[in-house]
């Protein structure tokens, strides 16, 4: 039987009346559409049983699935076009445009909520009656998904900034939290990249102050930390409660020239304080690296950023329960050989800690973090041998390598980190102690500083303290001295231990027998005297001798001693008092 119909009619519609008509009367339908002389399809009676089955000419995507694909590009598009074109202005790149430079032409491996709030903005959804570009809500302002980062596989959060400048509502918030929720199912990294003005104030009914609402974020960004790695990248001005992501992470980079990080938007401030202030000046990077500490790194552009964060996850497991990923051991890029010449013989001379660290570890794996945070400690990851360790070192070219509050809150957080992902740690001390005076007992050096010691009594990976010259006062505690179960307190010959430094403790305990002494030659040369003699009972073969150390290493041979330790401990476990959780963090 030939049937024909009208030209307007769709493939499916043509299918579905060969369909019908077959089975009615009994025989193959061919069906024509409009004037045309060849039949559109064919369809043959089936058997009782037979699968119900298109011929050949039928086979292949219908027009359904072109709508889909129709919807999804649409979708991709973003929010208004004319948001879009302002992002060149603002030196930043559309949301997709971003994830193509993150994860390559084919971008994430899948998303989740493609068409969250579908119903509400798009012309083809039944819920609207009238549509128009200024409306668009595509994915609710938020991509969120998972993708191959570098072959690793990360979860992912995305704002489109222009949708509503990236702004969060229920159907978003939503999508967040089943992120962070299967990102502790499945033990892999969280990735945020934000570029968002926070709630949408003008939507806040459903999604504020719920249980499954916005605070629903930062409560699960406590669940998660310690057991995946989060890491934030800052693309755009995070005001309020935005910006607690980028705080909550364990890692936040932000983007020199359009990274903003604030409790409260300048408006809000001058409203509040009558405080006058640019953004940049009041939460911008700078600020952020170099005063609050939370920035861990800076990028020029976005380009840049990825790059940080590719170096940085070279570093890190993908949970709690893995190991840091292991490499091929490279030479350093500086001769261990040379290290003793890097130390000077005088306590009191400033050199630069990076010097040391560079005839350690392997050549270019010192990754440091805040290095303008807390200046007089560096912090940062490196490989020893092909092996991931945490180092923490005193910086002498900085204020005398003192540890100050700032310092103390930085190594503090960076040794929790560490823990938390089987990093083992490297000491490096070289400090006159902490800083004392009225300027840091107001900034709250004892509760800096207890912090500090905290974490690393409590780090239960392998730890290692160089002693590489001087470990003053409660600095020694700070760095995992002999006290603080470490693998090993190793020191170079350069190396003393000592409740405070010679010229102090001359002064504490000789004051008044130097005054005595009226000739200022006599009184030089007894002061000499004095510091020589109790630097000789603080000296580090001193302390070897009464086995307060365990060994004084050449130098020259750090770095191997230090390899050969590492891998000796590597599967060490440590138990800790059973408890609900210590109160200090």
């Amino acid at each position: 039987m030939k049937v024909r119909i009208a030209a307007e009619a769709s493939r499916d519609e043509a299918s579905a009346i060969a369909a019908a008509v077959a089975e009615h009367v009994g025989e193959t339908v061919e069906v024509y559409v409009g004037d045309s002389e060849e039949p559109t399809l064919v369809r043959e009676v089936l058997e009782s049983g037979e699968e119900d089955a298109a011929d050949e000419g039928d086979l292949g995507p219908t027009e359904r699935e072109a709508r889909l694909r129709e919807e999804v590009a649409d979708i991709e598009r973003g929010g208004p076009e004319k948001y879009r074109e302002r992002l060149a202005d603002q030196g930043k790149l559309f949301v997709r445009d971003r994830l193509t430079l993150w994860f390559g032409e084919d971008g994430l491996d899948f998303e989740d909520g493609r068409f969250a709030n579908f119903d509400s903005w798009h012309p083809d959804s039944p819920d609207v009656t009238e549509a128009d570009e200024n409306t668009r809500l595509p994915a609710d302002g938020l991509v969120t998904g998972a993708g191959t980062f570098d072959d690793r596989k990360v979860h992912v959060g995305a704002n489109d900034f222009t949708v509503k400048a990236g702004s969060v509502a229920k159907r978003g918030v939503e999508k967040f939290i089943r992120l962070q929720e299967r990102a502790l199912k499945t033990g892999r990294p969280a990735l945020y990249l934000v570029d968002s003005s926070g709630g949408r104030i003008d939507e806040q009914r459903g999604f504020f102050a719920n249980r499954e609402g916005i605070g629903k974020f930062y409560y699960n960004h406590s669940r998660i930390s310690g057991v995946v790695p989060q890491i934030c990248v800052l693309y755009g001005p995070c005001i309020a409660g935005a910006a607690y992501t980028p705080v909550f992470s364990d890692f936040t980079v932000m983007v020199r020239g359009m990274s903003a990080l604030a409790i409260a938007s300048p408006r809000m401030v001058e409203m509040v304080t009558g405080e006058d202030i640019e953004l940049q000046e009041l939460g911008g990077p700078d600020v952020h690296a170099k005063y609050s500490g939370s920035a861990d790194l800076v990028a020029e552009d976005e380009q840049h950023a990825r790059d940080l964060v590719a170096d940085l996850i070279t570093y890190l497991p993908d949970n709690c329960e893995e190991q840091p990923p292991r490499t091929e051991s490279t030479r350093p890029a500086h001769s261990p050989s040379e290290l003793d010449g890097v130390v000077p013989a005088e306590p009191n001379k400033g050199y630069d800690m990076h010097r040391v660290i560079e005839r350690v570890v392997d050549a270019d794996s010192f990754f440091e973090l805040q290095s303008e945070y807390g200046k007089e400690i560096l912090t940062g990851f490196a490989r020893v041998d092909g092996r991931v360790v945490g180092v923490v070192a005193n910086q002498p070219s900085h204020r005398a390598g003192a540890i100050f509050p700032d310092s103390a809150r930085k190594a503090a957080e960076f040794v929790w980190k560490c823990d938390a992902f089987n990093v083992p740690l490297l000491y490096l001390c070289d400090t006159p102690g902490f800083m004392a005076g009225s300027g840091v007992e107001k900034e709250g050096i004892l509760e800096a500083g207890k912090k500090m010691i905290y974490a690393t009594s409590e780090a239960t990976v392998p730890k290692q303290c160089v002693v590489v010259r001087k470990a003053y006062g409660a600095g020694i505690y700070a760095m995992s001295g002999p006290a603080y179960d470490p693998e090993s307190t190793i020191a170079l010959p350069s190396g003393e231990i000592a409740i405070m430094g010679p010229e102090a403790a001359i002064n504490a305990v000789y004051a008044n027998k130097l005054d005595a002494i009226d000739d200022p030659e006599e009184r030089a040369k007894r002061e000499a005297q004095l510091r020589e003699e109790y630097r000789e009972d603080i000296d580090a073969h001193r302390m070897a001798s009464e086995v307060v150390i365990d060994e004084i290493v050449p130098p020259s041979d750090l770095r191997a001693e230090l390899a050969a330790r590492f891998e000796m401990y590597e599967t060490v476990e440590k138990d800790r008092p059973e408890k609900k959780h210590g109160t200090i963090l």
